[in-house]
């Protein structure tokens, strides 16, 4: 029997309108919604299904807002196929969709995760406005050579490989003149294009680092238990059963590269041949299909 994994999105993938029908459709979705108002003190719902798309894209918004309605979309497919949730015997989560990753695999409820999502978002917003950055995918190029343009672009500047997502998908993250440069000179060395992406700041780089620390206080606070099933680390590619690690790894995911590519390879290789993609869009679903076109990966419908 194939082996299922589920995949949950990060920051980028939310658009307006999301988890509208969810709400609509499925109680137990909707209540979270509504638990997700009480516990942040506004109309998350609203602004989830309506926009403004401005403020629903800022990072202080957009993290709760993936968080609950990636989990609104595990409720559905809890309700319309309880046997794929408890065939899952893995969990992986890009960036953002960690948190949501541990809340499926026990580490974490709903209501402390979703203030550590809080919490995370209003501090690397905060972070990003006191360093104006970005991020920017190069497509086409091995890592050694973005390494090197990240060396020849940076010119004092904070310029880092933020995520290495599959063969030929890069993201480098730094300040707004280094990523400027980045994209110039990758456009040089043959890149086959170069993306801007929708975020606010230079996430997963030393430019985060007064947002590591707010994280910190506030995951001391949380108590983490060992998860149910693998949830697999954006930061070294692997799982882990001790909470007192689990906590220092998601502090250090905030200034480190997310390894999606390693995390998807540690996956394969364990047998994982089936997975779903719970939340918002489909990035996931085809960064897999660059690393192997051979397996299967679902999309759950937001």
């Amino acid at each position: 029997m194939t082996r299922i994994a589920f995949l949950f999105p990060g920051q980028g993938a939310q658009f307006v309108g999301m988890g509208k029908r969810l709400a609509e459709s499925v109680p137990v979705a909707r209540r979270l919604y509504e638990e997700a108002n009480r516990i942040l003190g506004y109309d998350l719902a609203k602004l989830c299904f309506e926009g403004p798309a401005d403020e629903l894209d800022s990072t202080v918004c957009s993290q709760p807002a993936l968080f609950v309605t990636s989990l609104a979309a595990l409720e559905a497919l809890r309700c319309e196929s309880p046997h794929v949730v408890l065939s899952c015997e893995a969990a992986a989560g890009l960036s953002l969709g960690e948190y949501t990753a541990m809340v499926f695999g026990g580490v974490m409820d709903f209501e402390e995760g979703l203030m550590l999502v809080q919490i995370r978002g209003a501090a690397m917003q905060e972070a990003a406005n006191a360093t104006p950055g970005g991020m920017i995918s190069v497509l086409g190029l091995e890592r050694v050579e973005v390494e090197r343009i990240c060396q020849e672009a940076s010119q004092g500047d904070i310029l880092r490989v933020a995520n290495l997502l599959c063969p030929g998908n890069i993201v480098i993250s730094g300040t707004n003149a280094a990523c400027e440069r980045a994209a110039e000179l990758a456009l040089q060395r043959g890149a086959s294009r170069v993306v801007p992406l929708a975020v606010a700041g230079a996430f997963h780089t030393p430019i985060m680092r007064p947002a590591d620390q707010r994280l910190a206080e506030a995951i001391a606070k949380v108590r983490m238990r060992s998860p149910r099933i693998p949830v697999i680390s954006n930061v070294d590619a692997e799982p882990h059963t001790d909470p007192e690690e689990i906590r220092a790894l998601l502090i250090r995911q905030v200034i480190e590269p997310v390894r999606w590519e390693d995390s998807m390879r540690y996956l394969l290789a364990q047998g994982f041949g089936e997975f779903y993609e719970v939340g918002p869009g489909r990035v996931l679903r085809g960064l897999l299909r660059r690393i192997d076109r051979n397996v299967t990966c679902h999309c759950v419908e937001v």
